[in-house]
């Protein structure tokens, strides 16, 4: 059995660890918006339903207009974790899969325990014809790598030609969406992309993302995911926020954004990456870092593979920031 990752947000099990109830703690180890948006208002039928066809179709025509996905209506899923469980069906594991990493590390974890042989790749010359599903998280997590949408649709292209498959997570890409090749799934029937819902909204609770693929990819994975795996009130939720004005959401993550890396210089810690919903930074004593900040009642996210790194996420306010920084100065970074 492959070992379960360790990922952000567990204040639960670090609160047990280091004291304090968990609302004491400040979360920074997300990439979750910490402002969420306002909840708007649905009809209180949807709670009692099981969710209803139309409820679907409005949240599939909101995120193809939010997506701009063309003629393709993306398919609503409960967490892009849901259908990444179930990648490793999309592709025969007597060919291996490639990932560009270091990135988020369930893809890699699936796969080897599917069976695949997992080659982790930093350029596309690195792919080969015997690679026969590709991973490309963009922007990606945690290092904010960002490849441009000509760069991925010539993988694409060429993956094409021996029958492979490119997925692209884009989880971290309503703040990019410049980068986005969504528009471009119904052009490469190999394309999938992964939507996230909660990361930009900040409402990661709902466990809602969207696949962009072609039509028969789509249908298997719904016909894998059953009847009813998206809540109605996900689905009746998302489908406003999505066709409301969202420019407000970007310019205050981006504010949120800009008092953490101030924050982190303030301190003298070396910025390398990120993206608008989290930093990632550099320090060599990152883990004790980490756990100075744990004594705090603040939690970030450290690696395995590099220790090094931690990855910070955004405060809900400046009193965030005061707490953050001072943290650090009593962490004697």
């Amino acid at each position: 059995m492959i070992a379960p990752i360790v990922h952000g947000g567990g204040i639960t099990e670090a609160a047990a660890r280091f004291g304090g109830a968990p609302d004491d703690w400040l979360d920074l180890s997300t990439g979750i918006n910490p402002c969420p948006v306002a909840l708007p208002e649905i009809d209180a039928r949807v709670w009692h339903r099981l969710p209803d066809r139309h409820l679907e179709e409005a949240a599939r025509t909101a995120a193809r207009g939010y997506y701009r996905t063309s003629d393709l209506l993306p398919l609503p899923v409960p967490g892009t974790q849901a259908v990444i469980q179930l990648l490793p069906r999309l592709a025969d594991p007597r060919r291996r899969a490639a990932i560009f990493g270091p990135t988020y590390g369930e893809y890699a974890r699936v796969l080897k325990a599917a069976g695949f042989i997992v080659d982790t790749v930093a350029r596309a010359d690195d792919l080969a014809a015997a690679h026969g599903i590709v991973v490309l998280v963009n922007p990606n997590n945690p290092t904010g790598r960002l490849f441009q949408p000509n760069e991925i649709l010539a993988m694409a292209a060429a993956m094409k030609a021996h029958d492979g498959l490119l997925v692209v997570d884009e989880a971290f890409g309503d703040l990019e969406p410049q980068a986005s090749v969504a528009a471009d799934v119904a052009a490469h029937g190999n394309l999938v992309v992964f939507r996230s819902f909660g990361k930009f909204f900040g409402l990661a609770g709902l466990r809602l993302g969207f696949v962009v693929a072609s039509g028969s990819i789509t249908e298997t994975f719904r016909e894998w995911l059953g009847p009813w795996a998206v809540s109605g009130p996900a689905l009746a939720v998302s489908a406003k926020l999505m066709e409301s004005d969202t420019k407000p959401i970007r310019e205050s993550i981006l504010q949120r954004n800009a008092a953490l890396d101030a924050v982190l210089r303030g301190a003298g810690i070396d910025l390398i990456g990120g993206t608008g919903l989290f930093t990632l930074v550099d320090h060599e004593r990152a883990y004790d870092l980490h756990t100075a900040l744990c004594q705090e009642r603040i939690l970030t996210r450290k690696f395995d593979y590099d220790r090094r790194w931690l990855r910070i996420g955004l405060t809900a306010d400046a009193a965030g920031d005061r707490r953050l920084a001072e943290a650090l100065r009593r962490a004697g970074v």
